[in-house]
Order: C-alpha cells, then structure tokens, then sequence
C-alpha cells in the first residue's frame, strides 16, 4: 500500500457521504455495524462530535486525536477505541490512513 491512498479493492467500496473538506472515505456495511477506511488530507480537521462505539486502527501517517480530555498523536499500527457518546476530534500533520469500526449500522450514508 502506498503512503497516500488505499488500494483498489477498497476504493470500489461505496464512497461515505460527508461534510468534511479534506476526508475521503469507502464504507463496509454490515448488518449491525459499519467499517470505514478514510484518507485525510494534512489540512483536514474533524471537528468535534460524539456517536456511538468506534475503534479505529491508523495504517498510515500520524493523526492527532483528542478522545474526551486525552490528547494523543497515533502513528502507524497504533489502535485507538471511542467509547459511545464521548466527544472527540482530529487534525492531521501528513496524509493519513485509518480504519474505523463502528458500532453504529448507520453511521454513514454513502454517495
């Protein structure tokens, strides 16, 4: 996998519908849950926000991610768990890859 995208195989996933300038995402929907694969531009920012249960492995790059108070950079092959309903957000200092589970069926909705 290059540093700056995923594969093919999971780009010919449904793209995930969003509001974020700088995010890019492929959805795998399943019965009671949801996987996301995003790419997220250096000039990216989540903004704060809380859902349900989400946990999450960074594949490439380093993102920085604050999970209630606890502000922590995560870099490739670190794994990070959102309990539900707790406030978090994100900025990137590179492009980064992440996967994210979601315990929410309908998290997303695609394009």
């Amino acid at each position: 996998m290059n540093e700056s995208s995923y594969p093919d195989i999971i780009k010919k996933l449904p793209k995930v519908k969003h509001s974020m300038d700088g995010v890019e995402g492929w959805l795998a929907q399943g019965e009671n849950f949801q996987i996301a694969f995003f790419e997220i531009k250096p000039t990216a920012k989540v903004p704060p926000h809380s859902h349900g249960a989400q946990y999450g492995i960074v594949m490439e790059g380093e993102i920085i991610l604050t999970i209630g108070d606890n502000t922590q950079v995560y870099g490739k092959g670190d794994t990070y768990i959102i309990p539900a309903g707790v406030i978090h957000h994100a900025e990137c200092k590179s492009v980064v890859l992440v996967m994210d589970y979601f315990d929410d069926a309908d998290r997303y909705e695609t394009e």
